[in-house]
C-alpha cells in the first residue's frame, strides 16, 4: 500500500518537474552527480530565487553548511557547521554530497539525465564532478569520511549557486 502511494507521489513529482516554471531548474541541476529529479525539485523548490543570494558564500551560509566561528581578539578558532541554514535543502546536498565519493564518470543514468543541456553547463557540472571527488579524497585521507562529505556538500552547494545564476565559467 505504502510502496504504491510512494510510487504515484514520485510519478506525480516527476511529472511536475517537467512544467514551467521548474522545468529549467531542474533540469540543470539534474546534470550535477547525485542530484535526481525529487532532490532537484527540493532545493528549487526551498530556494526559489538563487539570485537573491550576492554569492556563493551567502549561499552557502543559507544551507548551514559553513563552519562556526569562535573569536577573539587575534585568535580565530573554527568549529562545526553552524546548522542555522535550511535543514531540508542541508540533507539533500549532504546525500548528494556522498556520491562524489567514487571516481568522476559519466554513466548511463547521468547522460540521460543530462541530454538538451548546453555544453558549458556539462562542461561545468563535469568540473564539479572532478574537483568534489578530488575534495573528498584529500580530506577524508585525514579526517573523518562524515567531516569530508560535509566539506563537499558546502562546496556543491557553492557550484549549485553558479549552475543556477548562470555563473558556469569553468576555469
Amino acid at each position: 500500500m505504502r510502496r504504491s502511494q510512494l510510487a504515484t507521489i514520485t510519478t506525480e513529482i516527476e511529472s511536475v518537474a517537467q512544467l514551467p516554471p521548474l522545468a529549467e531548474p531542474v533540469a540543470k541541476l539534474r546534470c550535477l552527480r547525485g542530484i535526481e529529479t525529487l532532490s532537484a525539485v527540493s532545493i528549487t523548490a526551498e530556494v526559489c530565487d538563487f539570485r537573491r543570494f550576492r554569492g556563493a558564500p551567502s549561499f552557502m551560509a543559507f544551507t548551514g553548511l559553513v563552519p562556526s566561528e569562535h573569536s577573539s581578539g587575534p585568535s580565530v578558532h573554527r568549529g562545526s557547521i553552524t546548522k542555522t541554514g535550511n535543514a531540508h535543502v542541508r540533507r539533500v546536498l549532504v546525500e548528494a554530497a556522498w556520491s562524489y565519493r567514487h571516481r568522476p564518470a559519466i554513466g548511463i543514468n547521468l547522460r540521460r539525465r543530462s541530454q538538451g543541456q548546453p555544453p558549458e553547463v556539462l562542461a561545468y557540472a563535469w568540473a564539479a564532478q572532478c574537483r568534489l571527488h578530488s575534495r573528498f579524497h584529500s580530506i577524508a585521507a585525514t579526517k573523518n569520511r562524515n567531516v569530508a562529505v560535509v566539506a563537499v556538500a558546502r562546496e556543491l552547494s557553492g557550484f549549485i549557486w553558479g549552475l543556477m545564476t548562470d555563473h558556469v565559467e569553468v576555469t
